[in-house]
């Protein structure tokens, strides 16, 4: 039985544990790691990213199975997990290092980037501040980092809830359609 050809999908939606926790346990998709992509600095710390210097997001890296999920289905989970219309960050994180983006491996997942982003903008009177733009190198973060939703469990529940996050969302996409539909 041959193994079934693997993608990689890579997205910056503000702080990566709360982003790697919203695609583990997808159907399809086998690892998500936090990490550092965007940047011109190479093996970058974080400290050198959270200095907002190196060019580098918060992002994560999902590998994933296209026979049992598709890259738009990622792409659906990504919008619904950022505030698309933020240019200055995302929740209580501020800065470079925590703006939103799509960052894409090849033409056809450029092309489903976009025409979400599309969709997204019918959505909302603000502009959409997300980027999307061609994947570059993605530098794993430090092991403490990551799974730190599961390692951590109630100092990740108290960033999440502290920072913002779920309510934000609450307010952004409660009176819009699912992505998917």
């Amino acid at each position: 039985m041959a193994e079934p050809q693997m993608k990689t999908a890579t997205f910056a939606g503000g702080c990566f544990w709360c982003m790697e926790a919203e695609f583990e346990g997808i159907p399809g998709v086998s690892k998500v790691v936090s990490g550092y992509t965007g940047g011109t600095v190479k093996n970058p710390t974080y400290e050198q990213v959270s200095s907002g210097d190196t060019g580098h997001v918060e992002s994560i890296e999902v590998t994933y199975d296209p026979a049992k999920v598709t890259f738009q289905h990622l792409v659906n989970i990504f919008w619904e997990n950022v505030d698309p219309t933020d240019q200055y960050g995302q929740f209580c994180d501020k800065g470079s290092q925590y703006r939103a983006g799509i960052f894409y491996h090849d033409d056809e997942q450029g092309k489903i980037a976009e025409a979400s982003r599309e969709k997204v903008k019918a959505m909302f009177t603000q502009p959409i501040a997300t980027v999307i733009r061609p994947a570059t190198e993605f530098y794993p973060a430090e092991d403490y980092h990551q799974a730190y939703y599961i390692k951590n469990k109630e100092r990740y529940k108290m960033y999440r809830t502290g920072c913002g996050r779920d309510d934000r969302l609450g307010d952004l996409w409660h009176d819009k359609p699912k992505m998917g539909e």
